[in-house]
């Protein structure tokens, strides 16, 4: 399989918000368990945290997280604080909010309203040990108060609390709408070899033209959303075996492959994963495979 010393950096860079990030980032949702929203199985955070100092030193100055990816046995955003703070000048931490899980108990409830915002937001910085987020994205999930809610972190960013406001889980219309009210400097969606949302075309060219990041999650876990590339498809594998790769390592080349905008975050809990993943950076997959790639996503 494709190893050895590549770093994050060998994937290219994106300016996101005002910060320079390698394309190559690191998803902290299975930080703490398979599920890492209290869905699944837990995970050592002493683990976790080895794999989040790996992930640094091997180049990675983006990561993902949220403050509701959590379980019995642990907080991702307090194994990142843990592992890494005082944070690198160069590391970008970006989170998000809007789905209603309580906190403290974990219990998962309605969705947050707009003016519950701040309170998650206050929790993300408390628990990460920062003064200011880099990057707040709101998920959506569809709902139709993107507008109310982007204007909510507009508020809160006018005040110090962050510097800049994405989206989660949103269409064309959501994006153009939360544009009204103030910049977006990224949308994340789920996007992967065999899913992608309907309109997925058309909201990578916005974003291309407007300098917004696309950021997919669940590009490793596909359709199943657990495990790595468990589905197995029988174009990854074949593609994968003709390059000495592993199906994962496929699926995050050809995510960066989508555009110069494009960041990739897949996450792990294994250190010898998150190595493949990294190396990954460095695999440029020939423009027939690519394309039958792309032709999962319509089927």
């Amino acid at each position: 399989m494709i190893s050895g010393t590549t770093t994050a950096s060998a994937a290219g860079t994106w300016t996101l918000g005002d910060r320079s990030v390698n394309r190559l980032g690191f998803g902290a949702m299975r930080l703490t368990g398979t599920g890492g929203m209290g869905r699944g199985d837990d995970r050592d955070p002493e683990q976790s945290a080895a794999v989040v100092r790996r992930a640094v030193e091997l180049g990675v100055n983006h990561i993902d997280t949220a403050g509701f990816y959590f379980s019995a046995t642990g907080r991702a955003n307090a194994i990142i604080r843990a592992a890494l703070a005082p944070y690198p000048d160069d590391l970008t931490i970006v989170t998000k909010v809007g789905p209603g899980r309580d906190l403290g108990t974990g219990d998962w409830g309605d969705w947050v309203r707009p003016e519950e915002l701040r309170a998650h937001v206050e929790h993300n910085l408390e628990t990460l040990g920062l003064e200011t987020l880099q990057v707040v994205n709101y998920r959506s999930n569809g709902r139709d108060d993107v507008a109310a809610a982007v204007a909510a972190l507009a508020s809160l960013r006018d005040e110090g609390l962050l510097r800049h406001v994405g989206l989660s889980n949103v269409g064309v219309g959501s994006l153009a709408a939360a544009r009204e009210v103030t910049e977006i400097v990224c949308v994340q969606n789920r996007h992967a070899p065999g899913y992608e949302r309907s309109d997925a075309g058309d909201l990578l060219a916005v974003c291309r033209e407007h300098g917004i990041a696309f950021v997919p999650f669940f590009t490793i876990a596909g359709q199943s959303r657990e495990g790595a590339a468990a589905e197995g498809y029988d174009v990854v594998e074949s593609i994968a075996a003709a390059y000495d790769a592993t199906p994962a390592q496929v699926r995050i080349a050809w995510t960066l492959s989508l555009g110069e905008h494009v960041l990739a975050i897949p996450g792990t809990g294994d250190v010898g994963h998150l190595e493949q993943n990294i190396a990954a950076a460095s695999l440029r997959l020939a423009d027939d495979d690519l394309s039958a790639l792309a032709a999962l996503t319509s089927e």
